[in-house]
């Protein structure tokens, strides 16, 4: 069983402690659910994060997280997929899920005529060689948390300040450059959340 929730937008700290304290107090027989929603402007970095692929934060603030993955910004207009999962009653590994949850986003763009492809080695997805979706998760106790962003609509200058994901030089994309009307982030996540569950099997918490 999944729970889709959506949050609208909340501050990242704020989020992240509701993520960290759902991890620690949830039980075998807790669903899985997965949280949709955007954050005002931030720059997170990730537990290898290296400070300098922040080239520039300026008023930005930088918040260092415990996901994987480097640095990352996240703002409004982005949609933000948080997955608080038992990855071990799914039976899958980290990497099947990374996978998995790329592949959700890939299916998600194609009904929209996007046609994005899922790096494996580098993950995230891309359109040609622009980036329009990042990936970062924190596995603890056998349950996942932090998630997905998907540029939609929004403001894409800040990650010029940075080093996308640590790679200098890496152009990102939003589905708006793409579409000539632009699904709103509810609708978007409304289709996501089905994708998710025709691709993991969520059963049902006991």
């Amino acid at each position: 069983m999944l729970i889709v929730k959506e949050l609208g937008c909340v501050a990242f700290d704020t989020v992240w402690q509701q993520m960290r304290d759902f991890t620690d107090n949830r039980t075998t027989h807790t669903a899985d659910e997965l949280w949709l929603l955007e954050h005002p402007a931030v720059f997170t970095l990730g537990q290898a994060g290296k400070p300098e692929h922040i080239l520039c934060a300026g008023e930005i603030p930088i918040i260092k997280t415990d996901r994987g993955g480097q640095v990352t910004y996240h703002g409004q207009g982005q949609l933000v997929g948080y997955c608080l999962f038992d990855v071990k009653r799914l039976n899958m590994g980290v990497r099947e899920l990374v996978e998995s949850l790329e592949d959700v986003l890939v299916a998600a763009l194609a009904e929209y005529g996007i046609q994005a492809w899922a790096n494996r080695e580098a993950h995230g997805v891309y359109i040609g060689t622009q980036k329009i979706a990042s990936l970062g998760l924190r596995i603890r106790k056998g349950c996942s948390y932090h998630g997905f962003a998907l540029n939609v609509d929004m403001d894409l200058s800040p990650f010029n300040s940075i080093n996308p994901c640590g790679y200098a030089g890496l152009s990102m994309t939003q589905m708006r450059d793409h579409l000539l009307k632009t699904p709103t982030l509810s609708q978007l996540g409304y289709r996501i959340g089905n994708l998710l569950q025709q691709k993991i099997s969520f059963g049902h918490s006991n």
